[in-house]
């Protein structure tokens, strides 16, 4: 019957060696392996976010359009009753309305007659400023119409 090998003590040495370096190895990939967890979680949560934007901003281009397909004199009429570039007007989604948005109406001084480089003190005829805005002011749309 044959014994077992005999192993010297630089043989265990060795070997103790390699399993210390497999210790040590996988606790610096267990720590490092966490922040790549969340960079990744991160990464899967990015379209579920750009969704949300585009679909922002379609509403926002769909509104838009609404305003800008009325007529002008409807447009003056709420532009004026508002009286200032930044109250909302009447053309604006209801209060407690989901991605509820905001539509400002101002006369335009486009080519500054009164020489202010104030766009809207002076005004030039039938030329309105207009924004849509969603309510909590992320993203917005702004136009100028005329006749």
């Amino acid at each position: 019957m044959r014994s077992a090998p005999v192993l010297s003590r630089k043989r265990l040495r060795q070997a103790g060696f390699y399993y210390a370096e497999a210790l040590v190895s996988t606790v610096i990939v267990g720590v490092c392996l966490a922040p790549a967890v969340s960079a990744l979680h991160s990464a899967l949560d990015a379209p579920a976010v750009e969704v949300g934007i585009v679909n922002g901003r379609q509403h926002l281009q769909s509104k838009l359009e609404q305003i800008l397909a009325q007529p002008i004199g409807n447009l003056d009429t709420a532009a004026t009753a508002a009286g200032s570039p930044s109250t909302p007007t009447s053309y604006s989604d209801p209060a407690g309305t989901p991605d509820r948005i905001l539509v400002y109406l101002s006369r335009y001084d486009g080519d500054n007659a009164d020489g202010d480089n104030n766009p809207f003190t002076g005004t030039d005829p039938s030329l309105l400023w207009v924004r849509a805005q969603t309510a909590g002011g992320t993203q917005s749309l702004t136009a100028l119409a005329t006749p």
